[in-house]
């Protein structure tokens, strides 16, 4: 019974404050707009290459990524994405539970940026 629980057990619903967009309708909202754009993977990934204006802050660092989005404005919708979107959707949910009022999380990651 275990087993049949794990194949068809729902998907936790998502709030109604993250939207997942894909890559076109994504680079439209970024592109050209004074947006919130935040990278969350690491610093290495990010010098590696990253999405023009957006800053690094890092999901794993715990402590360090809530002092940084403290910071930011909680009523600007907040565009986030990582390497292929599973970090940037924990981020996302992160966020709301601060309190942010929309996320906007890039489909696929910075992988399918290019």
């Amino acid at each position: 019974m275990k087993i049949l629980d794990k194949i068809f057990k729902p998907e936790k619903t998502r709030s109604n404050k993250i939207e997942i967009l894909d890559v076109d309708v994504y680079k439209k909202a970024v592109n050209n707009n004074d947006v919130q754009l935040v990278d969350v993977r690491t610093s290495g990934e990010f010098k590696g290459g990253h999405i023009a204006r957006a800053i690094n802050i890092d999901f794993f660092k715990g402590k360090a990524f809530v002092e940084a989005f403290e910071k930011m404005d909680k009523t600007k919708p907040v565009y986030l994405y990582c390497r292929t979107g599973s970090r940037s959707l924990k981020a996302a949910n992160k966020l709301i539970n601060m309190g942010f009022e929309k996320v906007y999380d890039l489909k696929g990651g910075i992988l399918k940026w290019k």
